[in-house]
């Protein structure tokens, strides 16, 4: 067994191998407090001939024991990932998948396992930290080490790796993973932060990432294996000469076809007739055409924008292409937004509803109630395929959850809209940038919903084309440039600021200037882009449409909630049934009252007054008899409310026997309350009453 460790807050991070999953190529305990996670890492020792691509699958897996729990359910174990672990999967997955060396095709597969979750908030963090470690003491091929670290931002202070209860406190949280030499990967948001505050929470995270890059180097200096021998790929010089005599003026010619099917379908074509007239031997060289043909025309793409500053579109780099919107589109829904960017359409729509439409979470931080959710669909006729429809994979999870993040910060306090909040995005047509057209067209379905919103929030996608010192940051890219580009580099924010930040890079890293130039010049679009939103829809309308729930608040004490419930629900069931409406109440008393129309709301917020309200002394109330004994009667003025009303106090002339003047059961009787003492008790009097009506 070895180990090191790197003190962390005053707390170590330590890493270990050796005594677990021994058989594995690769493998780590990384423990940081009470969290601990087991990183493996298995990689077969051949590729497969077909195989040119980089099969690599990371799954992160949070174990119900971690945290002392039992899963619910009937089966009692573990099933399907939760969105937390698939999202937490790609985050792993993300930062470490660059730096495989090129011309490594074998299968690899890395698992994370939660085997001790404390309130330290880090496994996500221990999990890429273990993933890369794992990988760099294997004899896998890996040009790590990747570290990680989650920032948080609170007003101008920095947090690292805050704990739950600081992510509570926090306005902005990111988190971060990078080699020595720079950043790989950034995902973040919450409250709007500037550029120049984002970066220097970057930058602080990128000293901390050095620290635990150099604890896995000690590592690998004690325990790491040499590595397999890659190959790169080799290029057959004299075919492509042949290739680019066929095909390079006819791809010059397709890439700068400004329709996306058009241009695929013409480079289809051409890629067909160069196989036809070169793959004419004994042995089939068409995978090795293909290649090439494909290296020929990112080389174009790349160079057209390097030494021309021109697009595959004609765009300049910093330029955005032509945007278009339309709002309250679907008759029925509460909220809906048609966003057209370029060939990019996202058709979002906002339902709201109440607390019981609340999504419950069982997780290993403990239950709690999520009530506003984004779910971002991606069919396959949006791309002019044909797939099977099936439940939602990471990426369209992931794209949600970014867009989700977006608007998050700029939703209404509950206290002040107390509804639950669910956006449908469906991308109907793209050429990249679909999570950014959700998040703009989300923006829009919320305010045609009517919810008010503290900003409009509109979000671009940024790229990079980057070789050697030349490098050219483009603004708003399409799928080709997302396809052959080196970055993904996504921003959302309002006018005053960033609400959400996800890069990705395909090359070794990106520098600090880089992403400067970037923020900047995404800020630029930005802008833009709010500025077309406004002139769809400048802000949220004053009114909910028409077949959105109307919820009512009130408040009572809550010993009082008793009484509203009754036993075992009897009251408040009663008064749904009654007026047809939703009622949710909660411990400390506040009450949501939901209808579809006013008046059903306000007789169920009568009753539920009537059931509440306390007798005042000296007012009159029209009560009902509910007992009658030889001193008098006890009188029910409001629900659940009696008062004695004594025999004296009937009428002004001398009564012999209650019963000659009142019955059990009779209602309509007018009484004054004319004490009430110090245990609560009340006293009536009829006389009284009788005696201020008739004045």
């Amino acid at each position: 067994m070895t180990n090191v460790e790197l003190e962390l807050k005053g707390k170590p991070l330590y890493l270990e191998t050796g005594r677990f999953a021994k058989q594995a190529d690769g493998s780590i305990i990384a423990r940081y407090g009470d969290t601990v996670i087991l990183a493996t890492a298995v990689a077969k020792k051949e590729a497969k001939a077909d195989v040119d691509f980089f099969p690599l699958t990371v799954d992160y897996q949070e174990k119900a024991y971690a945290a002392g729990k039992i899963p619910g359910g009937f089966f009692k174990r573990e099933g399907r990932p939760s969105e937390k672990e698939v999202l937490t999967s790609r985050l792993i997955d993300r930062p470490i998948r660059p730096i495989f060396p090129d011309g490594f095709y074998s299968e690899t597969q890395g698992i994370i396992s939660v085997l001790s979750f404390g309130n330290e908030n880090i496994s996500d963090i221990l999990g890429i930290i273990g993933m890369s470690a794992a990988l760099c003491i294997s004899d896998i091929p890996f040009d790590g080490p990747v570290g990680a670290v989650r920032m948080g931002i609170l007003k101008d202070s920095f947090v690292v790796n805050p704990d739950l209860q600081e992510m509570e406190e926090c306005d902005f949280t990111l988190v971060v993973a990078g080699t020595e030499d720079a950043v790989l990967m950034v995902e973040g948001g919450g409250l709007e932060i500037t550029e120049s505050v984002l970066l220097e929470a970057l930058d602080i995270a990128h000293k901390e990432i050095k620290n635990v890059v150099n604890l896995q180097k000690q590592l690998v200096a004690l325990i790491g294996k040499p590595k397999r021998f890659v190959t790169p790929p080799q290029l057959n010089e004299e075919l492509m000469r042949s290739v680019s005599s066929i095909a390079l003026d006819k791809i010059k010619q397709a890439i700068v076809i400004p329709d996306k099917l058009l241009r695929q379908d013409t480079l289809n074509n051409i890629l067909k007739d160069v196989v036809t007239e070169l793959n004419t031997g004994a042995e089939d060289i068409s995978k090795d055409i293909s290649f090439l043909f494909n290296k020929l025309e990112k080389d174009l793409v790349r160079n057209m924008v390097l030494d021309q500053g021109t697009r595959a579109d004609g765009r300049r780099a910093d330029e955005v292409r032509k945007i278009s919107a339309d709002v309250g589109i679907l008759p029925r829904a509460h909220g809906s937004a048609l966003f057209v960017r370029g060939e990019t359409q996202a058709l979002a729509v906002v339902t709201l509803g109440t607390s019981e439409d609340e999504q419950r979470i069982d997780a290993l931080e403990g239950e709690s109630k999520k009530a506003f959710m984004l779910h971002y669909n991606f069919p396959p006729f949006s791309v002019g395929e044909v797939k099977f429809l099936r439940s939602a994979g990471r990426r369209e999870i992931g794209h949600g959850m970014l867009a989700e993040r977006a608007l998050k910060g700029i939703l209404p306090p509950k206290t002040e809209f107390p509804y639950t909040i669910r956006i449908v995005s469906d991308i109907l047509e793209s050429n990249g940038s679909s999570s950014m057209a959700t998040v703009c067209g989300g923006t829009l379905a919320l305010m045609d919903a009517g919810v008010p919103i503290k900003s409009p929030v509109a979000g671009i996608a940024m790229g990079l084309i980057k070789e050697g010192e030349r490098t050219v940051v483009l603004t708003d890219i399409l799928g080709l440039e997302d396809h052959l580009g080196d970055m993904d580099f996504k921003v959302t924010g309002t006018e005053d600021g960033i609400t959400a930040f996800q890069m990705d890079v395909k090359i070794s890293g990106v520098s600090r200037e880089i992403m400067a130039n970037a923020l900047e010049q995404a800020k630029k679009g930005r802008l833009h882009i709010l500025g077309k939103m406004k002139e769809i829809l400048s802000s949220p309308r004053d009114h909910l449409a028409a077949h959105a729930p109307r919820i009512f608040t009130m408040k009572i004490k809550p010993d009082k909630i008793r009484e509203v419930i009754g036993a075992g629900g009897k009251v408040i069931r009663g008064i749904v049934e009654q007026t047809g409406v939703k009622i949710d109440i909660d411990d400390s008393g506040n009450i949501n009252i939901a209808s579809i129309d006013e008046e059903s709301a306000q007789k169920a917020i009568s009753i539920i007054e009537g059931i509440i309200a306390e007798a005042e002394l000296g007012k009159i109330y029209i009560g009902k008899v509910k007992r009658v004994v030889d001193f008098g009667a006890f009188v029910e003025i409001l629900p659940g409310t009696e008062g004695l009303l004594h025999i004296s106090q009937i009428s002004d002339k001398r009564v012999a026997k209650v019963e000659d003047v009142l019955k059990e059961g009779e209602e309509g009787v007018p009484v004054k309350v004319i004490e009430i003492d110090k245990m609560g008790r009340i006293r009536l009097s009829r006389k009284e009453a009788m005696k201020e009506q008739e004045a």
